[in-house]
């Protein structure tokens, strides 16, 4: 008989086990738990035919609609569990842990697979992953201007096995209004949330957690209210760059894309840069200046970046006046610093 489990238990396991989301592909994409294969017991137009034969006709009918639906498939679903199983186990869920996921777990359990069954399905892991957010967790941030490095600054950090957290990785964003280029699709603002309690709930709270200085809004998706909150209350460190070398990295990183492209992203903030700066900012860059367009940019987003700056409370702003180029300095600066923060 297949076993229904608590969210703790079903997110542990799901580290050894394959997670089977039979939602619909288009709840699906909604929002899912992230490694989740989506296994769908109906297609969005059967759920649609269902729920409109529940309306009309009631229970029965719509129960008797389903197993029309199901009936020619059983087989397959079998099958492709096979597939799927890992040590003869699969979890499966649905949105509230109600029929269909039991429906499709004892159909696993009688063709022979241990299956297991999340309580109250999608909707408690969803109620589960935004009260984790109220978790207090010991954040470390780092903040700086744009072009100062700060990604590559936490992709170092992970590699030496620090916990980081980078919000613009799961955003597929990079936060400016360049922020989209080079990226892939950015997800719902619900698969974001998701994603970032999946890397979160790995994090031990307890030790430092390192997360680049945002605002709110990453693109389309939103940072949780709570986790931007206490972004806003940590310990920030503002690794400080001269503008020479972050006008450097911006053209290594920005000039390679086609000049239409970056005209595009020039127009989105055109309004806030004004009418002789944008016109300047065309100029340059179809004269393949890009160091003036960078420049022209720079008068623009440093001015935005230290407006958000004042959000944070100045007695936990730390300045650390460092260099691109040296980039094993500056994170042994940072290191050295994060200790006697003693956070």
């Amino acid at each position: 008989m297949y076993q229904d489990i608590d969210i703790e238990t079903f997110i542990e396991k799901s580290s050894e086990i394959p997670v089977l989301d039979v939602r619909t592909p288009d709840e699906y994409l909604k929002g899912h738990i992230p490694g989740a294969i989506n296994f769908p017991l109906f297609s969005n137009k059967e759920r649609k035919i269902i729920g409109t034969t529940y309306s009309q006709k009631g229970r029965d009918a719509s129960i008797t609609k389903g197993l029309e639906c199901t009936g020619p498939k059983l087989k397959s679903f079998v099958a492709r569990a096979f597939d799927l199983k890992k040590h003869n186990q699969l979890l499966v869920h649905c949105w509230r842990g109600g029929l269909r996921s039991s429906s499709m777990a004892w159909l696993f359990d009688t063709a022979g697979i241990k299956t297991y069954v999340l309580k109250g399905g999608y909707k408690t892991f969803r109620q589960f992953a935004l009260k984790y957010f109220q978790t207090p967790f010991k954040l470390l941030v780092i903040g700086g201007m744009t072009g100062s490095g700060k990604t590559e600054v936490l992709r170092h950090l992970q590699n030496i096995n620090q916990q980081v957290l980078d919000l613009e990785d799961f955003a597929h964003h990079k936060g400016s209004a360049f922020g989209s280029l080079g990226q892939t699709e950015q997800t719902t603002n619900e698969q974001f949330e998701n994603n970032i309690f999946n890397r979160l709930y790995t994090f031990n709270p307890d030790e430092i957690i390192w997360i680049e200085d945002e605002s709110q809004n990453i693109g389309r998706n939103l940072i949780p209210k709570e986790l931007f909150e206490q972004i806003l209350n940590a310990n920030l460190i503002f690794i400080d760059v001269n503008i020479k070398e972050r006008i450097t990295r911006l053209v290594r990183e920005y000039s390679m894309f086609d000049r239409d492209m970056l005209k595009a992203c020039i127009a989105k903030i055109s309004k806030r840069l004004g009418g002789l700066n944008t016109k300047n900012a065309y100029e340059a860059l179809e004269n393949k200046d890009f160091h003036k367009v960078a420049e022209i940019m720079l008068k623009y987003y440093d001015k935005t970046y230290l407006y958000s700056l004042n959000k944070h409370d100045p007695s936990k702003i730390h300045y650390l006046k460092t260099s691109t180029e040296q980039l094993p300095v500056t994170i042994d600066k940072i290191l050295k610093l994060s200790k006697e923060l003693n956070i």
